[in-house]
């Protein structure tokens, strides 16, 4: 292999040796990940600064949301609480108007959904089912779920008082499936027979009574529920 020589001395230059230029030695270790990450973070202030932002604005809005939400609960139930105090002393009148105030002012709250129930039952005490049909029908649907078999179930009693046993048929029927007990499940379904018998169908009434003595057996209404069942296939068949 040839050598350099250095100008002037005649003497050989040592050769340089690749491995000796590379950046790190052989064998040598990287820096700790934390380590590294402190490195980016200084090297990018601007952005981490940014970030820190976004998160402190997000963290507050969100407290602020619950905080708000809570505030308006609790102004919404002492309202309420006046409203139900008319209610309770037969001031339907009264009731009505203090419940359509808190449907109004304070919307998708659980003070709300409570109000629209009891707004419901003034209208069907004054005889005033069609007015309770108008509470009830765009809300049961979406009803929160501690609410909903309430609402079918008041929906139905004001289609059977507007002489519509097949719509009340069907509100009882959605009042059983979404109610959460045994006997109020039973319940409904005895209601939605009823309704289905005035309707003249026979078949659905039919399947709603079985339903009873098949899956709620041991509530008290199961009698009742064989004894119309009994009645319906004996009319049927003759």
């Amino acid at each position: 292999m040839a050598t350099a020589t250095r100008p002037g001395s005649g003497k050989p230059t040592p050769p340089v040796n690749s491995a000796t230029t590379s950046s790190a030695p052989p064998g040598a270790q990287r820096p700790p990940l934390s380590d590294r990450l402190g490195a980016w973070f200084r090297a990018h202030t601007q952005i981490t600064s940014w970030v820190g932002a976004i998160l402190v604005v997000g963290a507050g809005l969100f407290v602020w949301t619950l905080s708000t939400k809570h505030r308006t609960e609790e102004i919404a139930s002492r309202d309420l609480q006046g409203a139900r105090f008319a209610f309770e002393n037969q001031n339907y009148p009264l009731a009505a108007s203090e419940l359509a105030k808190v449907i109004a002012n304070y919307s998708g709250t659980n003070a709300a959904a409570e109000a629209r129930i009891l707004l419901a039952n003034a209208r069907l005490l004054e005889k005033q089912p069609q007015q309770a049909i108008t509470v009830l029908k765009d809300f049961a649907p979406g009803a929160p779920q501690a609410y909903r078999a309430q609402a079918y179930g008041l929906l139905g009693a004001a289609y059977e008082d507007m002489g519509k046993p097949r719509d009340a048929g069907e509100s009882y029927e959605n009042a059983s499936a979404a109610a959460r007990l045994d006997f109020l499940k039973a319940q409904m379904l005895s209601d939605a027979g009823r309704a289905w018998t005035n309707a003249g169908d026979t078949t659905r009434a039919v399947a709603a009574y079985r339903r009873i003595v098949s899956e709620f057996g041991k509530e008290g209404i199961a009698g009742e529920a064989k004894v119309r069942l009994g009645e319906l296939i004996k009319g049927t068949a003759s």
